[in-house]
């Protein structure tokens, strides 16, 4: 199976994003990619003003096109995350939705874990202005499991291992992962996660600067469940795009079954 990761820099101009995230999908898909994952916010992305401006429902106009989008190039598309506003609710939610090659919407993933941090360089409090969601999202692309994810979920392995234990195979993690955290963390994690749930890991992160407080730090991934990466993104907005084996897969989980070797009766 061919898959596919978008980065982008998204800005306030949703029009604007929309048309750079639609050539790349176009890219992804004439270079044969049958999953392609976009970035979080790739629709509309600044500061919490911003944010809470651009938020729509689900059947707003970002997921419309998302959902054409996936319909024009046949294609399984997760829509990374846009804000969602939701009916009577004063906060938002950061939600991911994922489409079928018919345009339908086949999941959606309203993002647990929120970034609240004051790392120098990396102040954001998400909770602000998001609420989190409460269900764990197991769906499928192309017969496929598949689990979603957003940015900030990363740090938490309970989600990931929760995840592969319903039977994940593969996990999509639709990310603006900031600069500054990034350049330490970004690649021990997401290498960290395949390896520990023996699950390939799609990662497509914002990239370049929203904002001038507001840096991406890209570096887009698709990584194995030996922790192998398969593809990295260069530093500008692009498709990334690698091949995913999956009776690789059952392989590295026959040799190595750390997941069969769990003793849950000594945890409690």
């Amino acid at each position: 199976m061919r898959v596919a990761a978008i980065q982008l820099t998204s800005t306030a101009d949703r029009a604007w994003n929309l048309e750079r995230a639609e050539k790349l999908i176009a890219g992804a898909s004439r270079e044969g990619a049958r999953l392609i994952v976009l970035p979080e916010m790739f629709n509309v992305l600044g500061d919490a003003e911003v944010l809470r401006a651009g938020a729509e429902p689900l059947k707003g106009p970002s997921l419309r096109w998302a959902g054409e989008q996936a319909r024009r190039h046949g294609v399984w598309l997760v829509a990374g995350s846009i804000m969602e506003r939701v009916a009577g609710q004063e906060r938002i939610f950061n939600t991911s939705c994922l489409f079928d090659p018919a345009g339908e919407q086949r999941a959606v993933y309203r993002k647990i874990h929120l970034f609240d941090c004051d790392v120098p360089g990396a102040s954001y409090h998400e909770s602000a202005t998001v609420m989190p969601g409460r269900e764990i999202v197991l769906t499928e692309a192309d017969g496929v499991p598949l689990g979603l994810s957003i940015c900030f979920d990363l740090r938490f392995p309970e989600l990931f291992r929760i995840l592969a234990l319903r039977g994940a195979r593969l996990i999509a993690l639709p990310s603006a992962f900031m600069e500054r955290t990034g350049r330490d963390h970004w690649e021990v994690l997401l290498r960290a996660r395949a390896i520990e749930n023996q699950v390939f890991v799609i990662a497509a992160n914002q990239v370049g600067a929203s904002t001038p407080k507001l840096r991406w730090f890209g570096r887009s991934m698709i990584v194995d469940p030996w922790g192998i990466v398969l593809a990295q993104a260069p530093d500008r907005e692009c498709s990334l795009v690698a091949d995913i084996d999956l009776a690789e897969q059952d392989r590295i989980r026959a040799a190595l079954p750390s997941l069969a070797n769990r003793r849950p009766e000594a945890y409690g």
